[in-house]
């Protein structure tokens, strides 16, 4: 694969996950795109968040974005249903990721969707 393309998806993943917004969202989607297999595009995914939020998290905190209330349990917890879900990904198909990341994105999509155009804003 052309590394210009490479670096296209790399640069769209990192600067939604510098935000906050979880770059794995846009970054498997366009690896696919252009034809790396699934369970790949998620393990690069995986393999990229860890730089990305070793430098995003400092500069959340600096800001005062983040609350330290409940971090433990949310870590911990978050810790050990990855180490779950990893060991059974490893054992599904590619076309059961995709197909189960694809629901994701719809599930997600409509949540966004309808708090954007249905839930009244705190500002409003």
């Amino acid at each position: 694969m052309a590394f210009l393309v490479l670096f296209a998806c790399g640069l769209a993943g990192g600067v939604l996950g510098g935000m906050g917004m979880g770059g794995g969202t846009v970054l498997i989607p366009l690896l696919t795109l252009f034809g790396v297999p699934q369970a790949a595009a998620q393990a690069v995914n995986l393999v990229s968040f860890l730089p990305m939020a070793a430098i995003a998290l400092p500069v959340h905190a600096r800001s005062g974005l983040l609350r330290g209330e409940g971090l433990l349990p949310l870590i911990l917890s978050a810790l050990g249903f990855s180490a779950l879900a990893s060991l059974l990904a490893a054992r599904l198909p590619g076309a059961v990721l995709e197909r189960a990341f694809g629901s994701f994105l719809i599930v997600l999509a409509v949540f966004r969707l309808h708090r954007a155009f249905f839930k009244k804003r705190a500002r409003d």
